[in-house]
């Protein structure tokens, strides 16, 4: 069934920065559509015309009936207030919902998501946060659910735990992510916004980068051949008087259609061209880390981690959000004293930092002042290019380089921020969560950047496939303060944990069983009366639980409970909710002993 469609849609901000121009869509129900597309290009305007809350300057849009749509707003609100219930409880404002529902939905999916509904919002880190919005965006059940960028700031268990979501929830979803191993698990079309059109792909997005390589180099031959035989007529037309006297009017005026088909000849957007500029080598040892340990309030964040970082080293740094991993940045440059252990430097070290709080960046300033200070040329591996020409390498056009930064999208933003970074020569790069928000093009130049970097790179990231790319091995916290180091990228880390799991198990089964001197009985000892008894009373426990919990449910369904305080509505919930955790830990007993043989 039809939900929405869109119809000849003309979106622009001035003559020069037409993002929608005759787009034509259609979605419907049970569709996991992903929108890709330039940073820039329109994306996330797309999503607030779905939802409404941005009028197009021309086109029709039609929605069903009660159609209910939410949205996961890409950048975090800074004026976010009350406990983690409130805010997600919020969105179900307005809802025809009793308060004993409101509640369960809220606690259920709070649960969900490993929050504490008593929290303070204004506590938490970003990834916290970002659950917490995630929460409020899926509490009221959306007909369509609008995500923009929905795995920024998430560590890497909640992108798996999305995933699962995603793929398991029974509505539609319409999505822009750079996260490429979520977009191949869950998409089933792929919308890409095209000089101002929207282009429909079937499938994920492996399926979209054969068809599209496919398409590509079928406009590229009809291009040439259309160039090849503009040459011709206008050599014909170059031609001597005799020519010129004798020329056809008809395919005169057929060169002058082709020259104005040539002109408009939309030319694809460049290339994002990414160089980090070199820099002396340092020194064989870069970071040498010995015993390092960091607590805070008696909470150990690192337990007495130990490293060397050699020249040329490339170590992502991967653990749930707030672990301890910018912690451990901040240890390794010395702008944080660990408890005990020390942190080295070697010798000759150039050190570049990005930071994911983008505080470099003056809002109010335009694109081309957070880059050149006022001068005209930075210096590139030495040598002097224009900054016009070196912000068009990062695909910001001289229009674009002269608004302020504060009407930026969240990747422009983010590329400006690498544009601004790689202006300083280094041979140490630390990078903290580079990836959001960057669009796939740019992602894979700079995962092949970093590759060819010849310097050290530390890497802090919850985005796997770029972590695979890249980096030759991984610092891992692994809870308690616990970081342990390995191997590979993050699909050899998984490898060599369950490796390594395996080995602990088997070690410690060889450890706890018993040798045996005489065979093994093949038929089970038969159970004590006392034990007999224990069970027996168990499930006695078990029934009355059920039945309580039973007679619980019936409350629960008459109307009267929705007409009562919400304070003894919450007493009966509370009691639900514990009665159901007695007996399925009643039931894990009873199985324990009924195996115990």
């Amino acid at each position: 069934m039809l939900l929405v469609t869109l119809r000849n849609l003309f979106l622009s901000y001035g003559p020069n920065e037409v993002l929608l121009e005759n787009a034509q869509l259609t979605i419907e129900t049970k569709e996991r559509i992903c929108l890709i597309g330039r940073n820039g290009a329109g994306k996330s305007s797309l999503l607030k015309i779905i939802q409404g809350d941005l009028q197009p300057d021309s086109g029709d849009i039609e929605r069903i009936p009660n159609l209910k749509i939410s949205k996961l707003i890409q950048e975090i609100p800074r004026d976010l207030k009350g406990t983690v219930f409130e805010v997600v409880a919020s969105a179900l404002k307005g809802c025809d919902l009793a308060d004993w529902d409101i509640d369960y939905r809220v606690e259920s999916i709070l649960d969900k998501m490993d929050l504490d509904p008593q929290q303070e919002v204004c506590n938490l880190s970003g990834g916290y946060i970002r659950r917490v919005l995630m929460a409020a965006a899926i509490v009221s059940e959306p007909d369509i659910l609008l995500l923009d960028e929905p795995t920024n700031h998430l560590d890497i268990d909640t992108i798996a735990w999305l995933e699962d979501f995603l793929l398991k929830y029974p509505k539609t979803i319409l999505f822009i992510t750079h996260d490429r191993v979520l977009l191949d698990k869950i998409a089933t079309r792929i919308i890409e916004i095209d000089d101002g059109q929207l282009v429909s792909w079937k499938g994920n997005y492996t399926d979209y980068l054969v068809h599209k390589e496919a398409q590509l180099s079928a406009l590229s031959k009809k291009n040439d051949l259309f160039d090849k035989k503009l040459a011709e007529e206008e050599r014909w037309i170059r031609q001597g008087i005799k020519a010129r006297r004798t020329r056809n009017e008809g395919r005169v005026r057929a060169l002058e259609a082709m020259r104005v088909q040539r002109q408009n000849r939309r030319s694809r957007v460049g290339t994002v061209n990414i160089q980090a500029q070199s820099f002396d080598q340092s020194g064989k040892s870069v970071f040498d880390l010995d015993k390092v340990h960091y607590a805070v309030n008696e909470k150990t964040i690192i337990k007495e981690f130990s490293s060397s970082v050699m020249r040329g080293d490339k170590i992502g740094i991967i653990g749930a959000n707030g672990c301890g991993k910018s912690t451990l940045l901040r240890i390794v440059l010395k702008q944080l004293e660990p408890i005990s252990g020390k942190s080295k430097h070697g010798t000759q070290l150039n050190i570049s930092y990005f930071d994911q709080q983008r505080e470099q960046l003056d809002d109010e300033k335009m694109v081309i002042d957070n880059i050149s200070d006022g001068c005209d040329f930075v210096t590139i591996n030495g040598k002097n290019v224009h900054i016009m020409t070196y912000l068009n390498d990062f695909l910001f056009t001289p229009q674009r380089a002269r608004v302020p930064v504060k009407v930026l999208s969240g990747g422009e933003r983010h590329r400006l921020l690498l544009a601004r970074l790689f202006t300083r020569p280094s041979n140490v790069l630390i990078l903290d969560e580079p990836t959001n928000d960057l669009d796939a093009e740019t992602l894979e130049l700079l995962a092949e950047r970093l590759s060819d970097y010849e310097g050290t790179l530390l890497l802090v990231s919850h985005d796997r496939s770029f972590l695979n790319n890249i980096v030759t091995s991984t610092w891992v916290f692994e809870g308690d303060g616990e970081v342990n180091e390995y191997i590979g990228g993050y699909d050899d880390y998984l490898r060599q944990r369950k490796e390594q799991r395996q080995a602990n198990n088997t070690k410690k089964a060889e450890k706890q069983e018993p040798k045996r001197t005489d065979p093994v009985k093949t038929t089970p000892p038969k159970r004590s009366h006392k034990e007999k008894m224990e069970m027996e009373n168990l499930l006695k426990q078990i029934e009355k639980k059920e039945k309580e919990l039973e007679a619980l449910y019936l409350v629960m369904a008459a109307e009267s409970f929705a007409k009562q305080g919400k304070d003894d509505n919450k007493k009966v919930l509370e009691k639900v909710a514990q009665l159901e955790k007695e007996i399925k830990a009643s039931y894990q007993l009873w199985e324990s002993m009924d195996g115990a043989v």
